[in-house]
């Protein structure tokens, strides 16, 4: 069998009442429609029946919304009670309805969920609604009353009958609905209703309103204002907007790179709460721009019929009002004050303030906001040239050049007509001030306005490999590859032309083919070299980092050419010797250099050398490294604002957090993460989705997740990835018990010579595999790599693995020695999940020497310990280990709801009355992520796995 291939493995039985881990547990195929009574124990800790419990990356949360959920958990009640409902969401465009429609189909657990949604082009059509309603059920007709069956097969076109009255249609609908609900409580959601035909609509109408014995209900979702006689006199509910705190929220989720708080807060009071609105403010708006403000009005209008309206509504306005509206529009902060000095520098007086202000189209209070945010791109989209030009030479000459430095030269640039380099000039050096005052965001829109108004050639290539470099480091790659190309058309000089090639190979590295990065980045190094010792230091981090990413499927240049280029250039730097003889020697040679490294990294050490940290400290097993590393990247990325660099920082940071056991944490990054490799057009390598699925034990999805992305990783040159995610996968077969599949990814990953960085992690997993899978002779070479490793580096957390690999080996009495040795060492570290593994090997060790009361103390410290780290399998693991040795891990004492903190036994209380996590999360202001961890504590405490179990225990301790 080869490795990607899911066949059970056979595993070597070790006692004859030794827990079968060879089958490992299987994934539940949940149905579309799962039946509610299996609903908790497939959810485990989840929210409903079959639903992943840890939510994909970028999987949204629905913010705010208590008072609209609350009616349709009414409604949910009633229905699997056997009553039916109706509800009318009525809310603006954008303000959320089809969210809150997405969540209900979510908590539907029990329920047949049928979708509608309206179509624009449909609405002449007769019955293009009622056709998508009915198409499910089709099958059924025949079941149906004979007038309603013909009634609806008219109206469908399935037979030449007239169409009979809307009444009849309607019934016959009504009969249809009530045979599909006959097995189950039917949900209909009908999303954008304002767009049904007229006859559905009437359809639809007559049987809701005679739906209330059936089980049986329906949420209409309806734009305002809307003429719907149809559906008028039914129950609504009002979608209204976010308060502050959600909307900040959401728009902080939609924006990778801090957002100027300026900004963020006119958006916020612009959007008047409409989650819509919100995302639309920042629609065809690069990241520069949207982390900065500046640029933000420049974006395209939106188009359609409301767009329409509001140029007709601003072209009836008088002059005055309209120079006024567009100097707000310009104006991306909303100041007030700077709004009124422009204007009255323009020669527009007060009057047209209040004009636009009784017009309905301006609100002036703390911030001069539009009333939709559209307006602004409206009144920006209506305006000449010209008139752009004079508005931003009036909020130049109204900005306050002290305070808002940056905004001022800003406007000045952009009233710019004609190539100036006087103008020009300023900009660049705002740009450079901006590079340590604003973030790189501010900057690259200054310095791209400076490249527009540079006159001579030299200079306007000069200015264009700057702005390349700084607009990379915002995010905003297709500017830069734009602004890369014209400074290369030149003239550039020598060392130019290497900065150049320097530009070039980072943005290769980071969005495109990793594998085409390594050659323009090692040559400029070398050429730096002669010219610019600092920066070729960063040159070479750059290259090696590229050609580690790369690894075996680099093209031109290896890790190995990266390592001598290093060794010939007198650099002085120990962590670059370090780096370049661990490629090349291993970790014997190159340790010492990079111990003395790593306590040397400063917090202001640039982003490559930070980078180039985090591979040390990890290929040492340096833990108080790593951690430290991780911060001050992230830390870095975050002050500068540099988009390009967040994803990388984050991955980073996620991966310590998980292995560290810190769920909660490691889930709070993870939507971060991919808003940041979205918006930096960044490596898809980076993203962690595999990591959570392999580190829950998932195996068959993460081998199937891996499998689906290779492709992709191999045409790109993301070789390293291909190493990690072996070991991922040997990870999440060895917590399946699958050890025959576990040592075959393991061994292929473990002593390649590209496992730079993750050899600590490989290893283990091959030596347990082999172990626990019979094949001893196959353990010995990995724990030989990973001991002489730990002597190198001389860190608690790799002489640990070391020593647990080594308990593993030992099949006498000196095993008990060494696995005590590996958990006083594994304790000393920040690592809970190497810790809680050795537990649990030791205790499985402990069982089959038949010591079952030493392995239930070394298993329960396990059990606790993954469970609430989310390693599901290895906790499941533990749990049958438990079994095997005689306790009943499901039924604890009551001592044990001690153990609980009280937000913990809350949180268990209110799950064990049904709530599903977001239902907790609401009550108790708590996402839904952070409900999920503290089930896990709860329910390794208790040694539950289960909604099910978990009631039991309580009820229990209850009755005591």
């Amino acid at each position: 069998m080869t490795p990607g291939r899911t066949a059970a493995a056979s595993p070597a039985p070790l006692t004859a009442d030794e827990p079968d881990h060879g089958r490992g547990p299987r994934l539940a195929v949940v149905a579309h429609e799962p039946d509610l009574r299996d609903a908790r124990d497939l959810a485990v800790a989840g929210d409903g029946a079959g639903r992943d419990p840890w939510p994909a990356a970028g999987h949204g949360t629905l913010r705010g919304r208590h008072r609209e959920r609350q009616q349709l958990d009414d409604l949910l009640a009633a229905l699997r009670a056997g009553r039916g409902q109706v509800l009318v969401a009525r809310g603006a465009a954008g303000a959320g309805k089809t969210a809150l429609l997405d969540d209900l189909a979510e908590r539907a657990a029990g329920c047949r969920v049928i979708r509608v949604t309206g179509v624009p082009t449909e609405t002449r059509l007769p019955y293009a609604g009622l056709h998508q309603l009915c198409l499910p059920a089709l099958d059924r007709l025949a079941r149906l009353p004979a007038t309603h069956a013909e009634a609806l097969q008219s109206a469908l076109g399935l037979r030449g009958a007239s169409v009979p009255s809307p009444l009849l249609v309607g019934l016959g609908l009504l009969s249809l609905l009530a045979d599909l609900a006959g097995e189950r409580p039917l949900l209909c959601l009908i999303d954008d209703a304002h767009w049904l035909d007229r006859a559905s609509a009437q359809a639809l109408g007559v049987a809701v309103r005679r739906m209330g014995a059936q089980p049986i209900a329906a949420v209409v979702a309806v734009r305002e204002p809307c003429d719907d006689e149809d559906l008028g006199s039914l129950p609504t509910m009002r979608v209204a907007g976010l308060d502050d705190a959600d909307a900040g929220a959401v728009l902080r989720g939609a924006v990778a790179s801090p957002l100027d708080d300026r900004v963020h807060a006119r958006i916020v009071a612009e959007a008047r709460g409409n989650p819509g609105a919100l995302l639309d403010a920042l629609r065809d708006v690069g990241a520069d721009a949207a982390a900065g403000g500046l640029g933000l009005s420049l974006a395209a209008p939106i188009e359609g019929r409301a767009t329409e309206d509001a140029l007709r509504q601003v072209d009836r306005l008088p002059v005055a009002t309209r120079r006024l509206l567009l100097i707000a529009a310009l104006e991306p902060f909303g100041h007030p004050a700077v709004v009124l000095r422009a204007a009255r520098g323009a020669g527009v007086d007060a009057a047209a303030a209040g004009a636009a202000v009784e017009a309905g189209l301006l609100a002036i209070d703390g911030l001069v906001r539009f009333r939709d945010p559209h307006l602004r791109r409206v009144v920006h989209a209506a305006a000449t040239p010209q008139q752009r030009r004079d508005a931003h030479h009036a909020l130049a000459a109204g900005a306050d050049a002290v305070m808002d430095a940056e905004s001022t030269v800003w406007h000045r640039g952009h009233a710019t007509a004609w190539p100036d380099e006087a103008v020009a000039t300023t900009l660049e050096a705002a740009a450079v001030r901006a590079l340590s005052r604003a973030g790189t965001a501010v900057a690259a829109a200054l310095i791209q306005r400076a490249v527009d108004l540079t006159p001579a050639a030299p200079e306007r290539a000069r200015r264009a490999l700057t702005a390349a470099e700084i607009t990379h480091e915002a995010g905003a790659e297709e500017a830069s590859m734009r602004l890369l190309a014209l400074a290369e058309a030149g003239p550039l000089d020598d060392e130019s032309r290497t900065r150049a090639q320097a530009v070039r190979g980072r943005i290769t590295h980071s969005t495109t083919q990793g594998a085409e990065s390594v050659a323009p980045l090692l040559d400029a190094a070398g050429k730096m070299r002669l010219s610019d010792g600092p920066n070729a230091a960063d040159g070479y981090r750059e290259a090696f980092l590229a050609a580690l990413s790369t690894g075996a499927l680099a093209r031109e240049r290896t890790i190995f050419d990266v390592a001598a280029a290093i060794d010939r250039a007198p650099l002085g730097d120990d962590l670059l010797k370090g780096a370049g003889l661990l490629a090349v020697e291993g970790y014997g040679a190159a340790a010492p250099a990079l111990r003395r490294a790593l306590t040397a990294v400063a917090a202001d050490a640039s982003p490559a050398a930070l980078r180039l940290g985090c591979v040390a400290a990890r290929a040492l097993a340096d833990d108080a490294a790593w951690d430290r590393q991780t911060t001050l990247l992230l830390r870095r990325a975050h002050q500068t604002g540099a988009t390009a660099a967040m994803p990388m920082a984050l991955a980073e940071r996620l991966t310590y957090e998980l292995l560290s056991g810190q769920l909660h944490t490691a889930l709070e990054l993870v939507d971060q993460l991919t808003a940041s490799i979205t918006a930096a057009r960044s490596r898809s390598s980076l993203d962690r989705s595999v990591w959570l699925t392999a580190w829950r034990g998932r195996h068959e999805e993460a081998v199937a997740l891996i499998e689906s992305r290779r492709a992709d990783a191999i045409d790109r040159g993301h070789g390293q990835w291909l190493v990690a995610t072996d070991f991922l996968a040997a990870l999440a077969c060895n917590g399946a018990g699958r050890y025959e599949e576990a040592l075959l990814y393991a061994s292929r990953a473990g002593g390649h010579p590209h496992d730079i960085g993750i050899a600590c992690w490989t290893l283990p997993e091959a030596v347990e595999a082999a172990v626990r899978g019979g094949d001893v002779d196959r353990a010995r070479q990995p724990a030989r790599e990973l001991a002489a490793i730990a002597a190198a580096s001389g860190t608690d957390w790799a002489l640990g693995l070391a020593a647990r690999c080594a308990a593993l080996l030992d099949q006498g009495d000196g095993a008990e020695e060494r696995y005590r040795e590996a958990i006083a060492l594994l304790s000393r570290t920040r690592i809970r999940s190497a810790l809680a593994r050795t537990h649990l090997v030791y205790g499985e060790w402990l069982r089959r020497r038949q010591r079952r009361v030493d392995a239930r103390e070394q298993l329960r410290a396990a059990h606790e310990m993954l469970a609430a780290m989310g390693a599901d399998a290895f906790a499941d693991r533990a749990r049958r280990e438990l079994i095997a040795t005689g306790e009943t891990v499901r039924r604890r004492s009551p001592d044990a709801l001690d153990d609980l903190t009280p937000q913990e036994t809350e949180i268990a209380q209110l799950a064990a009355s049904g709530q599903t996590n977001r239902e907790i999360g609401t009550q108790l202001f708590l996402s839904p992520r952070t409900v999920e961890w503290h089930l896990r504590k709860v329910f390794g405490k208790l040694g539950v796995s289960s909604r099910k179990e978990l009631s039991g225990v309580l009820a229990g301790a209850a009755a005591r």
